[in-house]
């Protein structure tokens, strides 16, 4: 069995030792679709993001406006009939993501709030990551929105998409993540977040669809390894990777358009019970509002 690296934090090292324990192992060529970057001990935030460029000789590029989630709709492979139903306005919002302001309200199932408590007070404060909000928020708070593009300095493509958004008025990062598509082994396209934690990462692989009203419906549920869901990955103090798929957990992502609004709600669940749900209003940037 292997052993997580030791020089750490306890509670980072039996999580991680939990997920060797519990999970399988894996490696780069077999499941190059499921492998993202890893974090480090020393917290995640923009610190990460610079460690990243750094490690894979990329360039941060530092201009904020018409950035997306992706670079073409196109990447999601939709297929022409979910293409020609799919909302503009929502396309816009994902292929330039950073030229929209975000709002949030949080909504708890009271159940599930204790574990909302536990997740703050020993990892995400700590760790600069996954901070949700304990209490549930009846109005909306304003989010910062940062597309943050990493370039290979040679070709001028874009290697990494990282999206990191903090609450305006403290600063708080609620997530860090890397987003790109990727294609798991049943041939479909999805996308891939990489929350990355210490010594590895928390993976949400979302399957997406067309609703009939035009909305982006991105949805993490499945049975087993290979399937679209949430994902645990680390690397062993010898350099192995391992893996537990958390088949309990189920994340549904909607981004709708209505009268050129977007809004967006998402649902985690947990044993088929609602943990949480986010509610985003999503408004476009006007040319003299300031980024």
């Amino acid at each position: 069995m292997g052993i997580a690296y030791r020089k750490q934090n306890l509670l980072d090292w039996i999580t991680q030792q939990w997920v060797i324990l519990f999970g399988k192992k894996i490696n780069n060529t077999d499941h190059k679709w499921l492998v993202g970057p890893f974090g480090g001990t020393n917290g995640i935030g923009i610190r990460f993001i610079r460690h990243l460029a750094e490690k894979e000789h990329l360039i941060i590029d530092n201009e904020r406006k018409n950035k997306g989630l992706i670079q073409s709709i196109e990447q999601l492979n939709l297929s022409k009939d979910e293409l020609n139903t799919l909302s503009s306005d929502v396309v816009e919002f994902y292929q330039s993501t950073a030229n929209y302001e975000l709002k949030l309200k949080v909504k708890w199932n009271p159940f599930f709030k204790i574990f909302g408590v536990l997740l703050n007070l020993i990892f995400s404060r700590r760790i600069e990551q996954l901070n949700v909000p304990i209490k549930s928020i009846a109005s909306s708070e304003a989010l910062t929105n940062d597309i943050i593009h990493l370039i290979n300095p040679t070709t001028k493509e874009v290697n990494r998409i990282v999206w990191l958004r903090a609450f305006q008025t403290t600063g708080q990062v609620v997530y860090s993540g890397v987003y790109e598509t990727c294609t798991i082994p049943s041939g479909k396209t999805c996308i891939k977040a990489i929350f990355p934690l210490p010594y590895g990462n928390a993976t949400v692989i979302l399957s997406p669809k067309v609703g009939q009203d035009g909305g982006l419906i991105l949805e993490s549920a499945g049975k087993q390894i290979g399937d679209s869901g949430f994902y645990f990955l680390l690397k062993d103090s010898n350099g192995q990777l391992w893996a537990k798929y958390i088949k309990s957990f189920e994340d549904k992502l909607v981004v709708s358009s209505e009268n050129k609004k977007i809004r967006a709600t998402q649902t985690l669940t947990l044993w088929n019970l609602r943990v949480l749900r986010f509610l985003y209003e999503i408004e476009k940037i006007t040319p003299h509002t300031e980024v």
